[in-house]
């Protein structure tokens, strides 16, 4: 006799993934940003208080996420520490389980920047130490005995892969982090790291996470198709063009400012708002959320919302459907140049380089023959009603 399935989740929010080809982990379709959680950066960023980060944290908890992304230094070590408190609070009162979260953090940059420390030079980089130093500090911050997923926040070019991929490996080993992934680095480095993990038995990156936007599409020359090779999942921080989808009115109110508002912004922000209103009134920034989830599997948007109304509003994105052609309609707004060698191999006239192109769009290709390919895989589509109790969903 077989069990009953599992009962829907409270959103959408609650249809879990699999991280990645490499890794098993089920994780929210998005990921909680919390980079601004704390009032040391609100200079460029705006301040959110605790009472509001723990409000968003719930919210996004009761709505069935559980995937949080933070870092070392987030707000000088502010992120952890609130990420921290929330997680015991919640848990003494009954309300969470610290197991029920997959909390991502990450090591290189100098954490302890404005600390006591008069020599600092060994709390930043990517060598054994810097590591050490870090994931103890973070595991104490965040007040648990284990990393579901750390990264190397970026690659500091000194540090050698035989001495970051063991260190790595050793944190594993001893249950103190379950996956590894990797941020702001090469294709190259990434391919070079795994190889070596592969060949010598140890953990290899199972994601990547970097800039990946409408509007910044640079990951498409190299970077996304490394990940598709080496079946690496994608988080893509900055998804929602750094909160610049928005009228130059509506940025000028206030809100998150990490400088001037760059024209291409606002341009994107003008086709996303056009795309939304002709599928009813659907928000600009889920519009992005949405051109992201749909354009290649396992990949992972880092929302980085501060109100709850936010949080609620990006999630219309998992359930909003993007054609083919509005997908090109949103790349063909801003011009993109895919570099050599993407653009030689793949770019004639009336064909521009797209990342689901395969050997048959190769020009050279097709100047012999007639070549049929197997298409690229194709990520999760978008379901609308899904929280309707249809057992066949």
């Amino acid at each position: 006799m077989a069990a009953p399935p599992a009962p829907h989740p409270p959103s959408l929010l609650g249809y879990h993934r699999i991280l990645s080809p490499l890794a098993g982990l089920r994780v929210s379709p998005l990921c909680l940003g919390t980079m601004h959680f704390g009032g040391a950066w609100g200079f460029a960023m705006g301040e959110v208080t605790k009472e509001t980060a723990f409000a968003l944290l719930d919210k996004f908890h009761s709505l069935g996420g559980n995937f949080l992304d933070t870092a070392n230094f987030y707000q000088f070590e502010g992120s952890e520490t609130w990420i921290g408190e929330w997680i015991a609070d919640r848990t003494a009162s009954g309300a969470i389980n610290r197991d029920e979260l997959v909390l991502a953090t990450k090591y290189t940059f100098g954490y302890r920047v404005r600390k006591s420390e008069k020599i600092q030079s060994n709390y930043q980089g990517c060598h054994s130490k810097s590591m050490r130093l870090s994931v103890e500090a973070s595991l104490k911050k965040l007040g648990t005995d284990y990393l579901d997923l750390l990264y190397v926040h970026m690659w500091d070019f000194s540090t050698g892969v035989e001495e970051v991929m063991q260190s790595l490996h050793h944190l594993v080993a001893a249950g103190k982090v379950l996956n590894i992934g990797i941020s702001d680095a090469p294709a190259w480095v990434v391919v070079k790291c795994n190889e070596y993990a592969r060949f010598h038995g140890l953990t290899r990156f199972c994601i990547y996470q970097g800039k990946w936007s409408c509007s910044f599409r640079d990951l498409e020359r190299e970077i996304i198709p490394m990940c598709q090779s080496e079946g690496l999942a994608l988080a893509a921080w900055g998804a929602l063009g750094r909160g610049q989808y928005r009228t130059p009115e509506e940025f000028e109110k206030g809100g998150r400012k990490m400088g001037p508002q760059e024209e291409k912004n606002i341009i994107m922000a003008e086709k996303l708002t056009e795309i939304g209103k002709r599928k009813g009134g659907v928000q600009p920034t889920s519009i992005a959320l949405a051109y992201l989830l749909q354009k290649v599997p396992y990949v992972f948007p880092v929302i980085g919302c501060r109100t709850v109304q936010q949080l609620e509003t990006n999630l219309e994105a998992l359930e909003v459907e993007l054609t083919q052609e509005e997908i090109y309609e949103i790349e063909d707004t801003l011009p993109f140049d895919a570099g050599f060698p993407m653009a030689f191999l793949f770019e004639c006239p009336g064909q521009t380089y797209r990342t689901d192109m395969t050997t048959r769009h190769i020009w050279q290709v097709t100047a012999s023959s007639r070549l049929e390919t197997v298409p690229k895989p194709r990520p999760i589509e978008p379901k609308q009603g899904r929280n309707q109790a249809d057992p066949k969903r």
